[in-house]
């Protein structure tokens, strides 16, 4: 089974274990020990946090996919047609060591080949995580992404960008930095009645979330589980109320979207925030 089939297989059964069983945290991710009803934090709609950490470290890359991205699209992070909700190609596949239980999706990163003139080319090229790459403990070598290695499975049109196919896999370089994004954060409905999961996707600024909230027209904030990769989710019943979300980024700033989903929504639908980090 290569790794896109892995991957898709992988979304697959979370999905389904998801929709049926009693909510809980899956294998990307975990719940924090938290009501479900909260107090919003203290730092609500505001633009005070911490800075990214933007020095740069050590890694390798390699590629996954065809030169269109093909394999590339759904994965661990919970994200679909990475074309239609604007990551495109420009994305990677996270080691273990970097996709820390799928709170890195959505994180933004430079990278650059170094230390190798034999297949380096010049230039940096700037990626989404939206992928994990899974580790293999069954060889003893090219095990890219077994801890502890920090390690990028890039899309081939990105790896091309800064290295030559033949090399297959590179050093590199790569920091943090801060994503722009086009338009506001996009909330995708999940689940069913009982069991509302929201996707989050298009997030600007430190781009992967630590927190998040949720509010009907007639409930206070009510605090989401993160239940895996980039998907919330919350067991109360809120279908026939309008919705606003609270969403807090890992450099600490926390926005208010409200009302993005109006009273009559439905699941598998995709809803504008309009604002952004």
């Amino acid at each position: 089974m290569n790794l896109s089939e892995k991957m898709i297989y992988v979304e697959f059964l979370m999905i389904i274990m998801a929709m049926w069983v009693v909510p809980m945290a899956m294998s990307y991710g975990h719940v924090a020990e938290v009501p479900e009803t909260a107090e919003a934090p203290e730092i609500s709609g505001s633009a005070r946090g911490r800075s990214i950490d933007t020095k740069w470290y050590d890694a390798r890359a390699t590629f996954y996919g065809d030169i269109r991205g093909g394999d590339t699209q759904q994965g661990a992070c919970g994200y679909g047609d990475l074309f239609r909700q604007g990551y495109g190609l420009a994305t990677a596949a996270l080691s273990t060591a970097l996709f820390n239980d799928g709170y890195t999706c959505g994180a933004c990163f430079e990278i650059y080949c170094t230390n190798d003139p034999q297949w380096c080319l010049r230039g940096s090229i700037k990626i989404t995580a939206t992928n994990f790459c899974p580790p293999d403990y069954t060889k003893t070598r090219d095990i890219w992404c077994n801890p502890p290695q920090k390690h990028f499975d890039l899309s081939l049109a990105m790896f091309l960008k800064i290295a030559k196919y033949r090399a297959g896999v590179v050093p590199v370089r790569y920091r943090r930095i801060r994503c722009r994004k086009t338009g506001g954060v996009k909330f995708e409905t999940k689940g069913n009645p009982y069991f509302l999961m929201i996707l989050p996707y298009n997030v600007g600024g430190a781009g992967d979330i630590k927190y998040m909230q949720v509010k009907g027209n007639k409930t206070g904030w009510i605090t989401m589980r993160k239940n895996w990769g980039q998907h919330w989710t919350t067991g109360v019943v809120l279908t026939g109320q309008a919705l606003s979300f609270r969403v807090t980024t890992s450099d600490g700033i926390t926005k208010d979207f409200w009302n993005v989903v109006p009273w009559y929504w439905g699941f598998g639908q995709t809803f504008d925030g309009w604002i952004n980090f």
